[in-house]
């Protein structure tokens, strides 16, 4: 077959939405958190999303460039970033690999944007009057990190994040949302490399812990919730579903799911 000859207007046409989508939501994430949250939580989801696209080019399936979506209202200032697979894909490898390479890729970034940003941090008395203050629910992980540089604080002290922090926090909450072992979330793609059509058991128990989550816990979670409900059951299968995982990816698989756990939190924020 003869290679497609690289065009630079068809290129760069077909790139225009992406290029125009990213400095809309970098300027939505500054109007929202100003330039240090923005740079910082814009470098987490691009690295998120070009861990799914490179490894796409690597097993040769079809993926669009990131797609950003802004979001000009706090606490975020996005929907976060997406890529979408256009290609067949080859086999539960190719699988695990695409679905694991996006939350490591942004925790890489997450991580150390989180203790930078701590060492940026300032202590201070929690308001007095309680519409004043923001909580931020604080997955194991973050606790972890907290404690590390701060140790126990004073009774009635909390931490007033610098930017850089609150963006690395909020790297976690999209690492942890898209390890959700469910459906076509990367951890959906993770639990079906490592069970098959097996994997669907474990979407209808997540599901379920999910709503239970949403009504008990966080009506927050209630659209998202019932997203999952039309798309969480759903997931293509690979073209080559007979060979399975090598022991390396199984105990990858293991510790994306430990991950997942510490670097989730039920309630997110608290109002």
């Amino acid at each position: 077959m003869p290679r497609e000859e690289f065009n630079p207007s068809n290129f760069f046409s077909k790139a225009r939405i992406h290029v125009l989508l990213f400095i809309a939501t970098f300027l939505t994430t500054y109007y929202v958190n100003g330039i240090w949250y923005s740079i910082t939580i814009m470098t987490i989801l691009l690295s998120h999303e070009l861990g799914h696209f490179f490894m796409c080019r690597k097993y040769h399936v079809d993926a669009t460039m990131p797609y950003f979506l802004p979001l000009p209202f706090p606490p975020f200032g996005t929907f976060g970033a997406v890529i979408k697979m256009k290609g067949l894909m080859p086999d539960k490898k190719a699988l695990f690999d695409i679905g694991a390479a996006g939350p490591m890729t942004g925790l890489l970034f997450s991580i150390p944007a989180i203790i930078i940003g701590l060492y940026l941090s300032d202590i201070g008395p929690v308001p007095s009057d309680p519409s004043l203050y923001l909580g931020l629910g604080e997955p194991i992980l973050f606790i972890c990190i907290t404690k590390l540089i701060f140790g126990n604080l004073p009774q009635g002290m909390d931490i007033y994040l610098h930017p850089v922090a609150f963006a690395g926090w909020a790297g976690l909450f999209v690492t942890a949302l898209n390890l959700l072992p469910i459906g076509q979330l990367d951890g959906g793609h993770v639990m079906y490399a490592l069970l098959g059509k097996k994997s669907k058991v474990v979407y209808r128990i997540g599901i379920f812990i999910f709503c239970v989550i949403a009504i008990l816990l966080y009506p927050g979670w209630l659209v998202f919730a019932i997203l999952l409900l039309f798309f969480g059951f759903r997931h293509p299968a690979p073209v080559d579903e007979l060979t399975t995982l090598d022991s390396k990816r199984k105990i990858l698989g293991i510790i994306l799911f430990i991950i997942f756990l510490i670097s989730f939190t039920p309630v997110p924020l608290k109002l």
